[in-house]
């Protein structure tokens, strides 16, 4: 991915129009059953403008020859990776010193 500042402004409003859309989903995002906020029509223009958006950035990147590898992540659909905690605690000098 490119330098934020290498960026042309169309990426730039491109990258930001994405984030603004995406967020304005996630905060208006209802449980199952509940009326959602905004209309059936709202909903439909964010996704077309969703779907112009990435369309363009592939193209965006196809140019630069780097096509784009970025897919949805859904809460629910497992990770490849996992997260691993090491125990990182050593006894204390005192503790091995009174043997």
């Amino acid at each position: 991915m490119k330098n934020i500042e290498a960026l042309s402004k169309e990426e730039r409003v491109l990258r930001v129009m994405r984030a603004v859309l995406i967020d304005v989903i996630r905060d208006t995002t209802t449980k199952p059953g509940l009326r959602h906020p905004l209309s059936e029509r709202t909903r439909d223009e964010i996704r077309q403008c969703l779907e112009l958006i990435t369309a363009r950035q592939v193209e965006f990147a196809e140019a630069a020859g780097a096509p784009m590898k970025e897919r949805p992540m859904f809460a629910d659909q497992p990770r490849k990776s996992a997260v691993v905690a090491f125990n990182h605690s050593r006894p204390s000098p005192a503790a091995t010193d009174k043997d």
